[in-house]
């Protein structure tokens, strides 16, 4: 989230209107994110999410609001885009298609233990349970394709070592991609970037609960252990290092397999796509250093984390005990 897009006072009380959410008692612009421009706005109705989608397309943006509203109808804990009178789901703020959404109680957990990864393995499954219904198909805008897209455009940005890490990794992946064993991989609609600060908790410190998980405009079509991939390179390592704490990871997949346990294909690949989720981050995550767009309020984040986490995957392989 971030602030590419200004949005006045008298554009958030008229959307507000057209929604019946309220009157507007005060908009802030969020800071935290990279992609989309972000208020929180307070009415007298609650609190909400403005998000105006600055990449994102009318014709895309259907698919990401309609798996929120699914999940949220089936009782997941995810925001529940706000509909006009008509039934829209998707609107216009400063000439941008704009969605609004009730904003979660809580606050993200930074530092999770293992009673935080265990609640967000249960969520997960949860979700790729909850979509089994869902009707509506798109691919991962951040796959493979965008990979090979980006790697030469970062390229004259890289030193050597870089360059070679991103040239192997690649020939991996497009290996894998091609094999009969991903393709036969279980998939559907994922978040496919559900990370610490995409979730939030709340009640007594040691003793917090998971109250929901929220931004999905990253979400695709893709494999279900891929999104577990995402979730385990970011709850369960060591920040400074990008090792992979077994006992959280371990506590995660034992809590997302007692909803849905996963195939032999999943378990044994799922090395394989922890690779493939670290290389999706460390691209962006240059790509927004290298190739930055003007946002207030915007803080790239640092790509080496993710180029460390890459070469940990690569170096060390876990593999969930069975």
């Amino acid at each position: 989230m971030a602030v590419f897009t200004t949005v006045s006072a008298q554009e958030a009380a008229a959307l507000l209107a057209r929604l019946d959410a309220g009157e507007l008692l005060a908009l802030d612009g969020i800071g935290s994110g990279i992609e989309n421009t972000n208020y929180y706005v307070d009415s007298t109705r609650g609190r909400w999410v403005l998000t105006l989608f600055e990449r994102l397309t009318f014709e895309q943006l259907p698919f990401y609001l309609r798996l929120m509203q699914h999940l949220a109808q089936r009782g997941l804990p995810v925001p529940e885009p706000r509909v006009d009178a008509q039934g829209q789901i998707l609107h216009s703020v400063a000439g941008k298609p704009a969605a609004l959404v009730n904003a979660l109680a809580g606050h993200p957990q930074l530092a999770p233990d293992l009673h935080h990864c265990a609640q967000l393995g249960a969520l997960l499954a949860r979700m790729h349970l909850a979509v089994a219904d869902f009707p509506l198909e798109q691919p991962n805008l951040r796959g493979l394709a965008w990979w090979r897209d980006m790697a030469p455009k970062l390229l004259p940005h890289l030193g050597a070592a870089q360059r070679g890490l991103l040239a192997d990794e690649l020939a991996f992946q497009q290996q894998l991609a091609h094999s009969p064993a991903y393709a036969a991989l279980p998939r559907g609609a994922v978040h496919a970037d559900l990370f610490r600060d995409n979730a939030v908790f709340d009640g007594l410190t040691g003793h917090e609960k998971l109250t929901g998980c929220f931004d999905f405009y990253f979400a695709g079509t893709d494999t279900y252990v891929y999104d577990l991939a995402v979730c385990l390179n970011d709850w369960c390592i060591d920040d400074e290092s990008g090792r992979l704490d077994d006992t959280r990871a371990a506590a995660l997949v034992q809590a997302y397999e007692q909803f849905r346990p996963l195939a032999a294909a999943e378990a044994r690949l799922l090395p394989a796509l922890m690779r493939a989720a670290a290389l999706r981050f460390w691209l962006s995550r240059l790509g927004d250093l290298h190739l930055p767009r003007q946002a207030a309020l915007l803080e790239p984040k640092d790509p080496t984390h993710f180029e460390r986490v890459l070469r940990e995957r690569v170096a060390d392989p876990w593999h969930p005990t069975r």
